[in-house]
């Protein structure tokens, strides 16, 4: 993207620097934003669980924001290829088997360790697309981190809860993937709109079979809304307002702290403490995943705008 400035004189480029930098702190505050609400948003999902299960409130959660975002895009339905449909069905059961998985993982284990486990996906993407000597280093301390935050055998931990983060976190590596590509093949958040309403629909059955008539009950109705606002539409929005003016290696890095966000908001929300030992585990994962991203952004001379 090419801002109106670059069009000007040298000396008219010189002249905006300083507003620039200062202006930079608000497409951060934009990301801190966002991943505040998805975080403060899963420890509300938490509460709501009791009443209506893990499936229950992912399937209430993709609903809303799906109708949300089906109202606020108004997406096209004609005009696309066989392909193009193919994409956002992908990117939509995606979506939703990583939300689904998720919220099976927190309904057995704290939210700080299971974002943790979570965005090990992520990070191993950032490592395989690398393919730099240097990046072995991150996914040790990533190892590492993961060996300390199970007690030397996630003994501490229930082990089916690790699997579904992990499985979590293996659709997250695929959402980037798909996402990318529904980003280029549908206008503005269009293809997010339609997929959310395929996770939608992919999670609905589920979601029944487990609640039943507990979905219609309006005070857990009004409070799946409002996860679905704090943990997809607000964070969504406010990331891609973030994207237009923040390079997306600093997004990226950002990203990598999610796991201390949600080790927060289980702190202050669900009353969740953590061990030392899940601390630092937490701690070399976040580093972990700077570092990988910061060695996949350094293989280029300058990052591109848009990734």
């Amino acid at each position: 993207m090419t801002s109106p400035s670059t069009t000007t004189s040298p000396s008219a480029v010189h002249t905006p620097t300083a507003p620039h930098r200062r202006g930079s702190l608000g497409p951060v505050g934009l990301v801190l934003s966002g991943g505040v609400s998805v975080q403060f948003g899963a420890a509300l999902a938490v509460n709501l669980m009791p009443r209506a299960g893990a499936l229950g409130v992912v399937t209430l959660r993709l609903l809303a924001a799906a109708v949300v975002l089906l109202l606020i895009c108004r997406p096209r339905l004609r005009g696309h290829s066989r392909t193009d449909w193919g994409t956002v069905i992908v990117f939509g059961i995606t979506l939703g088997t990583m939300n689904g998985l998720f919220y099976q993982a927190v309904d057995r284990i704290p939210l700080g360790p299971a974002v943790t486990l979570e965005v090990l996906g992520p990070l191993a993407l950032s490592v395989l697309a690398s393919r730099r000597a240097v990046n072995v280093v991150w996914a040790g301390l990533a190892l590492t981190g993961v060996f300390l935050l199970g007690g030397g055998g996630f003994d501490g931990l229930d082990p089916l809860g690790v699997a579904f983060a992990l499985g979590a976190g293996a659709m997250w590596a695929a959402y980037i993937v798909f996402s990318a590509r529904t980003g280029r093949r549908f206008p503005q958040a269009d293809g997010l709109a339609l997929a959310m309403a395929v996770g939608a629909l992919l999670m609905l059955p589920l979601g029944i079979a487990e609640s039943g008539a507990r979905l219609l009950d309006p005070v857990t109705i009004a409070l799946g809304s409002a996860v679905a606002i704090m943990s997809s539409v607000l964070p969504y929005t406010l990331e891609l307002l973030a994207l237009r003016r923040l390079p997306a290696s600093t997004f990226a890095i950002m990203m990598s702290l999610e796991p201390a966000l949600a080790a927060t908001a289980g702190f202050l929300i669900l009353g969740q403490s953590l061990s030392p030992w899940q601390a630092a585990a937490i701690a070399l994962v976040i580093g972990a995943s700077m570092g990988a991203v910061r060695t996949q952004v350094g293989r280029g001379k300058a990052p591109a705008p848009e990734a």
